[in-house]
């Protein structure tokens, strides 16, 4: 039996990269998946964002595991509509069990030279669509009196890093909203915890503006030209994780090994945050 079989996991932003490491690794250990994205490009980024093609092989992968999975094109800025997306597939699936606020942006420049726009579209994705999502999930954990939800934060909540106010700001943000549910609760046996990632080989990192962040040295580097950069930047020396080491801390904390474990913030993060 699988470390979380029978279950059903919600998850937000699962169209590539994290959010359909961790559709496809909660399958394969027996969830049946509730997965949504925006699948369309927002506007204060310069990287390509997932499509419904992508979500389309998110639930084909999932499939290809003998599990069910509901799929919709949801922006978590929209309440309404992540409320409608879940209701369908809580219905569809049968429940819930494990939630995971995944969905997120990021850009970069110094906190003077930050957008009003890219400032607000941050907090608006990376913060209120967090809290949108846990919102909506709440009464459906309440009524089984269990269930796990997982914020998808990141070192940058924990550290400031140059070239992130926003970010981090919302990813701090985001502690705060985990130790809220998670006090609030606690009481009906729902566990709240946040996972913290190091640098991530997913779309949202690997792109030039971050290349460039890196090695500003350069006239166009690449993925190669950063490596020595990011690995100086975390104490195991390591560039950045793979989306199945965030995955499978998500799958941690959404089985009953964790059943005990809440209001934590879980580093993934080859040692970024406490390295002097």
């Amino acid at each position: 039996m699988g470390r979380v079989e029978g279950k059903v996991a919600f998850i937000t932003g699962a169209a590539r990269g994290q959010g359909r490491s961790h559709a496809v690794r909660l399958a394969e250990e027996g969830a049946d998946i509730i997965a949504i994205d925006i699948c369309a490009p927002v506007e204060t980024v310069t990287y390509a964002t997932g499509t419904e093609a992508d979500l389309a092989e998110t639930a084909s992968m999932v499939e290809k595991l003998d599990r069910r999975i509901v799929t919709a094109k949801v922006d978590v800025r929209d309440g309404a509509a992540v409320a409608e997306a879940l209701a369908t597939g809580v219905a569809e699936l049968g429940g819930l069990d494990i939630v995971v606020a995944n969905a997120g942006i990021a850009s970069y420049a110094a906190a003077h030279e930050i957008t009003d726009a890219a400032f607000r579209e941050m907090i608006d994705i990376d913060l209120i669509g967090v809290w949108q999502t846990l919102k909506a999930a709440t009464p459906y954990l309440i009524e089984r009196k269990s269930g796990s939800m997982v914020i998808i934060s990141s070192a940058a909540g924990l550290i400031t890093p140059p070239g992130l106010a926003h970010y981090a700001a919302a990813k701090h943000g985001t502690v705060g909203l985990m130790r809220a549910f998670a006090n609030e609760l606690g009481p009906h046996g729902i566990r709240v915890n946040s996972i913290h990632p190091t640098q991530v080989d997913t779309p949202m990192i690997m792109h030039d503006e971050i290349y460039r962040m890196f090695r500003p040295d350069l006239e166009n580097p690449t993925k190669d030209d950063i490596v020595g950069v990011s690995v100086g930047m975390n104490l195991i020396p390591v560039p950045w994780v793979e989306p199945v080491d965030v995955s499978n801390a998500v799958l941690f904390l959404g089985s009953d090994e964790a059943r005990y474990i809440t209001g934590a913030t879980l580093p993934v993060d080859a040692g970024i945050v406490v390295k002097a």
